[in-house]
């Protein structure tokens, strides 16, 4: 599984820096680092809370990125046999979301019990409740702030992840999350407004949110396009291709004055393999120049002109292939490949989001 720290982690260190000067007039560069540990520390228990609950459902945890406050995990969905009903999926979202404030909750009373015992100089319930000056307490506090912050109605924050399942039960669950990304960007405006002129940490808090949700946003956009365009959309229709008789050198001369990384390899009007730059070039340096037919691919998955940008992304992917055929009535009319798939789907999501702003 890919983990990844968000941009907003690099902020909120910046920010910590500050209001620490701000407060003792001196840096403290290693005391700052641990309280950024201590958030790291915190929103990691946060999610693998989410991740065990949601793997006991099925849903097998692929990719996550951690913000400050929560994070948001991408799960495998060609392991997801068939929509659920809305009210099975909202109660399933339920419970994944109230698994995450319960364990900072648990893991809050476990060190504020520890920090007692062994530290008991330490002043848990004295301001401020978050300062590089006393971890100890910061450890408690920072489980307690994300457990309540969790709380809110902001997605993708685990209030919010409610709010969008209750509107997914009406309508379909692009909407719902375009509806609760819309009532997020109000809440994180209004705190951000609001710490101006109250505690900054509150502006921080909010632009945290606004990141967050702005996260999810493209997210719904990039699968709406995998949902809903065609592969004939998108597929390239003007390619090389080469035949099994090819050799090696010749197949290396054809792709250096290409633009493709990936052949089709045909014979007549049949395909019979898929062979990649890099592999002629591999074959090419240990074994001297042969023949295509040799060392090309004859395992390969092929689609048709209707099937989903998401369809294919998931052969792509879950396979680990680097191009897929496109064929009408066993004839090849396309091919898609991963980086022209990426590029296709970057471009289609840009375009769908620009014309919802005309709109």
């Amino acid at each position: 599984m890919e983990v990844r720290l968000h941009l907003t982690f690099v902020i909120l260190l910046l920010f910590i820096f500050w209001t620490e000067y701000n407060a003792h007039l001196s840096p403290n560069g290693a005391r700052d680092m641990a309280l950024i540990g201590i958030v790291l520390a915190s929103v990691a228990v946060h999610e693998i809370g989410h991740m065990l609950v949601a793997s006991g459902a099925g849903l097998i945890p692929k990719a996550v990125i951690l913000l400050p406050l929560g994070g948001v995990t991408v799960f495998d969905e060609s392991r997801i046999a068939k929509p659920e009903p809305p009210l099975k999926a909202w109660k399933r979202e339920l419970q994944i979301a109230a698994i995450g404030p319960l364990v900072n909750l648990v893991f809050a009373l476990i060190a504020a019990g520890v920090t007692l015992a062994v530290l008991p100089e330490v002043q848990l319930w004295k301001w401020p409740f978050f300062q590089s000056s006393n971890l100890a307490r910061s450890l408690v506090w920072a489980n307690l702030y994300i457990a309540g912050l969790n709380l809110l109605p902001a997605y993708p924050l685990d209030g919010g992840r409610i709010l969008r399942a209750y509107f997914a039960r009406g309508i379909d669950a692009g909407a719902a999350t375009r509806r609760a990304v819309s009532i997020t960007h109000a809440l994180a405006m209004v705190l951000m407004v609001g710490g101006l002129f109250s505690n900054t940490w509150l502006t921080m808090v909010g632009l945290i949110i606004f990141s967050a949700a702005q996260l999810e946003e493209r997210a719904v956009i990039f699968q709406s396009v995998l949902d809903n365009v065609r592969l004939e959309e998108v597929m390239l229709t003007d390619f090389a291709t080469l035949s099994p008789a090819d050799t090696l050198e010749d197949a290396l001369d054809k792709a250096v004055h290409s633009l493709q990384d990936d052949f089709p390899v045909v014979r007549g009007s049949d395909m019979v393999g898929v062979i990649s730059r890099q592999r002629i070039l591999e074959a090419l340096r240990a074994e001297g120049n042969g023949y295509v037919q040799a060392v090309m691919n004859k395992l390969f998955e092929v689609s048709v002109r209707q099937e989903s940008l998401g369809s294919a992304f998931r052969k792509l992917t879950s396979r680990n292939l680097s191009i897929i055929p496109v064929v009408e009535d066993q004839r090849l009319v396309g091919i898609v490949t991963l980086q022209n798939l990426m590029h296709s789907m970057s471009l289609l999501a840009e375009s769908r989001k620009l014309r919802r702003g005309e709109s």
